[in-house]
């Protein structure tokens, strides 16, 4: 390593000593409330630091949306809660346009899409037309009304829950606007001892508040620091090797092509990266290693592969496919 690679290296490393306490109290924030749930508080805060939204999907009761709430509380910012119904209108969500009688004049009302940190509570409830008044919001960062568009302060993120029990009454979510989320995680159900913590804790009298204790600014700080953790070239063409495996998995000796009729689009290939990097950063590493690509993997992909009637058939899911594909190419 070159002199000027380790003053690099060197300065990097205080930078993110200096910035990840404030990460590091995020976290214990939300751990003082949530019992358990560490993978997801986890995916929460990298989602956070890359600046990728986050879709989360579970059985009811598993404080998806009260984790999502404690997160918006612990930072010191605007936070507004959407409840999709399938009564819900996209004016409902990124405003509309009222007449002043008094000035003969249309004024532009804002809808709760006007905040930092959003949860859209069971985004499968609502018809499509609801669901597409995210889009523009969660890729352009910005919103559209009456033909003004309305730049979304930063930072933004869209934190999103869905049942997949219940299927009555829902709408799945469209390719297009679920690829915009960066990752899907799956909540499962608690341990033994988890559970127990659970009664416990739920016993006591405000134990479900946090006080705010980390500001914007040190999320937006954070995020530099993210862009800066370096990444290895072999690293950059293990990440595209696996993206790419997805849709050409011949050329990889994987036996999935029957399983797959679209693999991941190149948004997989941007979140890999960038959440690599946030993981590296909550690793207190300034460079990427091939287990940070693997443990954000399934997050990243399981929504963005379309699979064969053969593999719904023979049960298989993305999740089997994306660890067939880790346990198969060579990890540089």
């Amino acid at each position: 390593m070159s002199a000027q690679r380790k003053d690099e290296a060197s300065r990097l490393n205080d930078l993110i000593v200096s910035h990840s306490a404030c990460i590091s109290q995020l976290y214990s924030s939300i751990c003082s409330v949530i019992v358990g749930q560490t993978y997801m508080i986890e995916r929460l805060i990298i989602g956070l630091l890359a600046n990728g939204h986050v879709l989360l999907e579970g059985a009811p009761g598993l404080a998806k949306t009260l984790t999502v709430k404690t997160l918006a509380q612990a930072i010191n910012t605007k936070f507004q809660r959407i409840q999709f119904t399938p009564d819900l209108l996209p004016s409902d969500i990124v405003g509309t346009l009222i007449y002043n009688q008094k000035t003969g004049e249309f004024m532009t009302q804002k809808g709760p899409i006007f905040a930092n940190i959003i949860l859209a509570d069971e985004i499968n409830r609502a018809p499509p037309k609801a669901q597409s008044a995210l889009l523009e919001a969660m890729q352009e960062r910005q919103v559209t009304i009456g033909g003004q568009t309305f730049p979304l302060d930063e930072p933004f993120l869209v934190l999103a829950t869905q049942n997949p029990i219940e299927q009555e009454g829902t709408y799945p979510l469209p390719e297009a606007q679920v690829d915009r989320f960066m990752f899907k995680v799956n909540i499962t159900y608690p341990s033994r001892v988890e559970e127990f913590q659970i009664m416990e804790r739920m016993a006591g009298v405000g134990d479900t508040f946090v006080e705010s204790t980390v500001m914007p600014d040190a999320i937006l700080a954070a995020r530099d620091i993210v862009k800066q953790i370096y990444i290895d070239d072999n690293i950059k063409t293990y990440i595209v090797n696996i993206v790419d495996s997805t849709r050409h998995p011949e050329q990889y000796r994987l036996n999935v092509k029957h399983l797959l009729m679209y693999g991941s689009s190149p948004r997989a290939t941007l979140v890999l990266n960038m959440g690599s990097r946030a993981r590296a950063f909550m690793q207190g590493r300034t460079f990427v290693i091939p287990e940070d690509v693997k443990a954000i993997a399934a997050d990243a992909l399981r929504h963005r592969l379309i699979l064969t009637y053969e593999a719904d058939a023979e049960q298989i899911t993305g999740d089997h496919i994306v660890k067939y594909i880790l346990d198969t190419l060579e990890v540089p």
